[in-house]
């Protein structure tokens, strides 16, 4: 109706209406480049979580995972973010960096939370590669402008140095690239059999609050 009101009245019958209806485009112009601008401007950003089984929510309820509770965590305390889950039961941290480019296209997250290693130790995989895949992995999410979190792992005592050498991987990642760190993702957990199921490896429901207050501890100083 504006419209159409306008290019009737917008002629030379009233001194100054040719100047108004030349100026009309630009301003037309103008406006609806602020209307397509206003809605990326007040999306969510994503966070991305790479990670295996222990962030897959492996044997309970998707909606019992942690990465789920981070999401109700984020909305409570009125974060303007979104959690995308990329974890996957088995991975390693070559299959995280296999995926990751993909991952950053798609989803462009702001924050990217790296959890892999647990199977690459498990396995006995070599200490170097997975210190390689974890670097490359935080250089694309760098590149893209993305924040990083990298979260370590342990391996039990019965692995010897092997054990040492693969907790230390986590730690000089982190200072080289400057991301952010948390020590261990299941402390306070792993010394608990009472939040373990029944295969000893996979945490329980009730242990997936503790993982996500270990995971908050390196989070939130990146929620800016």
């Amino acid at each position: 109706m504006f419209l159409s009101r306008f290019s009737l009245t917008a002629g030379p019958t009233s001194p100054g209406s040719g100047a108004l209806a030349r100026r009309w485009p630009a301003a037309l112009g103008f406006m609806l480049a602020l209307f397509l601008l206003m809605p990326a401007a007040h999306a969510a950003r994503n966070i991305l979580v790479v990670g295996d089984s222990l962030s897959a929510g492996y044997g309970i309820r998707q909606d019992a995972a942690w990465p789920a509770l981070l999401g109700k965590r984020l909305s409570e305390a009125q974060f303007d973010y979104n959690v995308v889950n990329a974890s996957i039961s088995g991975e390693t941290s070559s299959g995280g960096r296999a995926r990751i480019g993909a991952l950053l296209d798609r989803h462009q997250p702001a924050v990217v939370i790296v959890l892999l290693g647990s199977n690459d130790g498990l396995r006995g995989l070599p200490v170097a590669t997975l210190r390689d895949n974890l670097g490359a992995i935080a250089d694309a999410a760098q590149k893209r402008r993305a924040r990083v979190l990298i979260v370590g792992q342990r391996l039990p005592p019965n692995y010897g140095q092997y054990a040492a050498d693969f907790h230390a991987v986590f730690g000089e990642v982190a200072r080289a690239r400057k991301t952010a760190f948390v020590d261990f993702l299941l402390e306070g957990v792993a010394s608990d059999p009472q939040f373990f199921q029944t295969d000893n490896l996979h945490p329980t429901a009730a242990a997936q609050p503790r993982l996500l207050d270990n995971v908050w501890k390196g989070l939130a100083p990146l929620l800016r």
